[in-house]
């Protein structure tokens, strides 16, 4: 959780300091004010990358060369990060130059909830493995390393195939594609097992006219599942020699939640899908404080009245104050402040990329 947050020079906001309240942060204004940039700040913090940009030159002022955001977490450890035109990206973590940027994501875990986050079910499977690979490397201690690995050997597989190796040669990364795309595959299945389980009552509690609803997992691995993955890489070598490059594997895998045995696309409305997605996120939430007694999580929801009426607005604030998370909501909807209660909450207005907190 974040204490104090200071942003220079980002986008639109030329200086902005806050202190935000440890549960539920309303930000407020119009489009184009700079609510979305906030949130972006606070998540370039806590990832290194933008969710809106590629390219970090983008989100430096255009007046000036740099751009600064800094912040305290709950337990005072400074985290400091900087991005120049001419010098690149800098991030300090407890006055130390950053290593790993899984550092970074170990001491902020934040999640963000697009206004779009309907696309969670049409962009494909990149998509889905990103948000339970989230919860998987806060939830299993090895998993960062099986993953680095196997992106190594994927990455030095792809470049054997592209350079026309010999089979023999190319199929020496075989075996630690195998051993661990196996354990990712095992850690994402358990971990999903259970997020499944913390799902359900949340999705209730957000969208009770779905109660009766039945949800079943689907995990698709990545390669045939009458197969093992050695022989499967084994027997479809010629095929990836000529498409160039490894189709099969824990890289390609994906996931769903059935709606009664449908595509939740096809079955639920925006404002549903939403909520669906809402329910996901923060169902990782909760199984982190139960299963690692993380407490520090971070919720982002731009325009939370996007596709929710009124009363699901509400809905969505009550459930937030049942769980350990620290949330920052983006609105234009003026009368989601009447909701806040002064204990533990916060409203900011935001106005041509000035924030400033309503006192209470």
């Amino acid at each position: 959780m974040l204490a104090s947050i200071t942003v220079q020079q980002f986008r639109n906001i030329l200086q902005a300091e806050l202190s935000p309240a440890p549960a539920i942060n309303l930000i407020l204004g119009e489009n184009g004010s700079g609510k979305t940039s906030l949130l972006e700040a606070i998540f370039l913090l806590a990832m290194g990358r933008s969710f809106r940009s590629r390219f970090l030159k983008a989100l430096v002022n255009n007046q000036h060369e740099r751009l600064t955001v800094f912040a305290r977490s709950s337990d005072q450890t400074p985290i400091g990060l900087q991005y120049d035109l001419s010098s690149g990206l800098q991030i300090r973590l407890n006055n130390a130059p950053l290593k790993k940027l899984s550092d970074l994501a170990l001491h902020l875990p934040v999640q963000f909830i697009p206004a779009n986050c309907h696309q969670f079910f049409e962009l494909g499977p990149k998509f889905r493995r990103r948000m339970v690979d989230w919860g998987v490397f806060h939830v299993e201690h090895h998993f960062n390393f099986h993953w680095q690995s196997y992106k190594k050997s994927l990455q030095q597989r792809n470049a054997a195939i592209k350079q026309r190796k010999s089979k023999i040669e190319i199929s020496l990364w075989d075996k630690y594609l195998v051993e661990h795309g196996n354990s990712i595959t095992q850690m994402r299945q358990r971990y999903l097992q259970r997020l499944v389980e913390y799902f359900k009552p949340l999705f209730n509690e957000l969208c009770p006219e779905l109660t009766a609803t039945e949800f079943t997992l689907r995990y698709l691995q990545g390669w045939n599942k009458e197969s093992e993955f050695a022989q499967y890489l084994a027997d479809n070598l010629e095929r990836d020699l000529a498409l160039g490059y490894t189709r099969s594997g824990a890289h390609a895998a994906d996931w769903s939640l059935r709606v009664d045995g449908a595509d939740p696309y096809e079955m639920l409305s925006r404002g549903q899908q939403k909520l669906f997605f809402l329910a996901l996120s923060m169902a990782q939430i909760q199984l982190l404080a139960d299963t690692k007694q993380l407490t520090n999580s971070i919720l982002m929801i731009d325009d939370l009245s996007s596709e929710l009426d009124w009363q699901h607005q509400q809905t969505v604030i009550s459930t937030l104050r049942t769980l350990p998370v620290q949330s920052f909501i983006s609105t234009t909807n003026d009368e989601l402040k009447s909701l806040l209660s002064s204990e533990n909450e916060k409203l900011f207005h935001v106005k041509h990329g000035e924030i400033s907190a309503e006192l209470s």
